[in-house]
């Protein structure tokens, strides 16, 4: 019996398990993130925290300020989506409503970790419930915590999430994963420029290509200015100017 056949079924409804313990229409929702055709990295330092992605137009008659994958989603905390884009838009308008929802309720300003746990038990119903999909896109959350420092978060279609270092979504994460443990062994603090350095320098060495500003994405949060911030093509130029005078 062929393992298609095998499968046959399983993957037809969210909300049943395979005889191995699968959920499939989860993992296809996974297989959407890396087949959308964009890497995005995330990197924690010392004081700051920075996300990186790739900026496609697919057409020329589009106009290119209106294309983004990064998001603000309150004064203090923004993400890069990755993955299906109306998909993205539905889920960072849902972040917007629960921060804004939790800051009228309590008086003070969601953390980052807060909202990465809403949005991974968002997610999670996602998958026990039929009438929903999962949502094809992953989430990378960045924000300043006023007793934690600098957070890097990241959920999943599954409902999982995690605090990070650094992490990667999107195509060719295993090997943005490998480049950055290998760059991050020891306990070394990153200053500023040398985690937003980190973070393209991955982007650039998985995919093997040499960017120009109109190329990326960067936003950065920061001790010295703890508010969400995306550079502006001048600012990723002269960043992109310093690593090149690094090599």
């Amino acid at each position: 019996m062929s393992s298609r056949s095998a499968n046959a079924g399983y993957d037809r409804h969210i909300t049943i398990f395979s005889p191995e313990g699968r959920l499939f229409q989860v993992e296809y929702a996974f297989k959407a993130i890396s087949n959308a055709g964009i890497t995005s990295v995330g990197v924690r330092g010392k004081d700051s925290v920075v996300i990186v992605t790739q900026k496609k137009v697919p057409d020329k008659l589009i106009d290119a300020s209106t294309v983004t994958h990064i998001f603000q989603i309150t004064p203090y905390i923004g993400c890069v989506m990755t993955g299906l884009d109306p998909d993205a838009r539905n889920q960072v308008m849902r972040a917007r409503q629960e921060a804004a929802e939790f800051k009228y309720k309590y008086g003070y300003e969601m953390t980052p970790d807060l909202l990465a746990k809403r949005m991974a038990n968002i997610n999670q119903v996602y998958t026990q419930k039929a009438f929903m999909r999962p949502l094809g896109v992953s989430m990378i959350l960045i924000g300043w915590d006023e007793e934690r420092g600098p957070q890097l978060y990241k959920t999943d279609p599954a409902g999982y999430f995690a605090g990070y270092r650094a992490t990667a979504a999107g195509a060719k994460h295993q090997e943005a994963f490998n480049y950055l443990e290998k760059k991050l062994k020891g306990e070394e603090q990153l200053s500023v420029d040398d985690t937003v350095e980190l973070a393209i320098a991955t982007l650039s060495s998985v995919l093997s290509a040499n960017f120009k500003a109109q190329d990326l994405e960067v936003a950065v949060v920061t001790k010295e200015n703890p508010k969400f911030h995306a550079l502006t093509a001048e600012e990723i130029d002269a960043q992109l100017t310093r690593i090149a005078e690094k090599d």
